[in-house]
């Protein structure tokens, strides 16, 4: 039985840009606020010898960079990709710093005319390091201006409009673009051809994270137990900014609560305080399984039901609780709506009902 007769919408075709309760105002979001920048600018490793993790990426770029060097040249462009959060911001101010060259930083939404991008290439000095941040949402018209840029480092600036209007070469000095994204399957197949390297950026293993928390702690002058780094890393998504954020509001609760040092007792009670969980989940994400498997005997329910159970709105359950579900195997997606899997049943502590008993699961799992 299907919950509702709306058709699961896929995610790539939702909305970008900020969500009703998004993932910036969460505990466990990805994406970084007012709050979270100022910190990372302090936490943020300054070369590769500091960075933690994405060991083929840092590898790989790491031979980039000691060519360019080698030849005494800009470095080639390079694209970033991956979920929020992974590093991509620090890995481009890294390039910056192991070339020796300035970084001028941006992103895509801010460019949104030819000129805007025309303005920031002329101003550009030799060899410096442009970081344009989720380039997929540039707009077409910059973009196109971006081909001629990255390959011939050179622009045509249109004066004039209709039959009298010229185009008059600019010469621009070589530079080194650094692009990020987070939707890679956006950018078209003429800018993505344009880079000389590309990195994908993957999720965290646990003990990265417990690396990563150790590092921070050292320069927050926190003390933390090994076990209660380990804690606060396997609630953290696999994503170092989360894990910083988790280590900031667990040090508030050890300081509060205890005399300062980190546990794993000390940090299992601050992060229930939060409402993050043992596997990172947090009051919307549990809401949303809940609803699911509670309400409709774990689906299959379609999108708009399930946002209308938990009280949010259906962009807020598609593009920020239902992808972290989907990752850890909590929730699938599937033609007739979503269906909670035999985990979440596990990780709620709920029986699932028996097959042909109602629940509307009966052979969604047989092999």
């Amino acid at each position: 039985m299907n919950w509702d007769e709306t058709a699961p919408a896929d995610a790539d075709d939702a909305l970008s840009g900020d969500l009703p309760g998004g993932a910036g105002s969460r505990l466990v979001g990805a994406d970084a606020d007012g709050d979270d920048q100022a910190v990372e600018a302090a936490l943020r490793p300054k070369d590769l010898g500091e960075f933690v993790g994405q060991e083929r990426v840092r590898e790989q770029l790491d031979l980039v960079l000691k060519a360019a060097r080698q030849r005494g040249g800009t470095a080639d462009h390079v694209l970033l990709s991956g979920a929020p959060g992974l590093g991509k911001t620090t890995l481009s101010m890294i390039i910056a710093a192991e070339m020796g060259a300035p970084i001028r930083i941006t992103s895509g939404p801010a460019i949104q005319h030819a000129g805007d991008l025309a303005a920031i290439l002329s101003s550009l000095t030799e060899g410096e390091v442009l970081f344009l941040d989720e380039i997929h949402r540039m707009s077409r018209p910059a973009e196109e201006m971006l081909y001629m840029a990255m390959e011939d480092f050179r622009v045509d600036v249109i004066v004039g409009k209709g039959p009298g209007a010229t185009a008059i070469p600019l010469e621009l000095p070589p530079f080194t673009l650094v692009g990020a994204t987070t939707r890679a399957g956006l950018l078209p197949p003429p800018l993505r051809d344009r880079f000389g390297f590309t990195g994908h950026m993957e999720f965290y293993a646990p003990a990265e994270l417990e690396r990563v928390i150790d590092r921070s702690a050292r320069l927050l002058e926190v003390t933390i137990e090994a076990e209660g780094a380990a804690e606060i890393a396997g609630r953290s998504r696999g994503t170092p900014r989360i894990a910083n954020r988790l280590l900031r509001r667990v040090r508030d609760y050890a300081q509060v609560k205890a005399d300062g040092l980190i546990t794993r007792e000390i940090a299992a009670s601050a992060l229930a305080v939060y409402d993050v969980d043992g596997r990172g989940l947090d009051r919307l994400d549990r809401a949303v399984l809940s609803a699911l498997l509670k309400l409709f005997g774990g689906g299959p329910v379609g999108l708009s039901t399930l946002a209308v159970a938990v009280g949010e709105e259906r962009e807020t359950v598609e593009e920020v609780a239902e992808p972290f579900l989907v990752r850890e195997g909590l929730l699938a997606r599937t033609p007739r709506g979503r269906i909670g899997t035999p985990a979440a049943w596990e990780h709620l502590g709920l029986t699932p009902p028996q097959r042909g008993a109602g629940g509307g699961q009966s052979g969604l799992f047989e092999a």
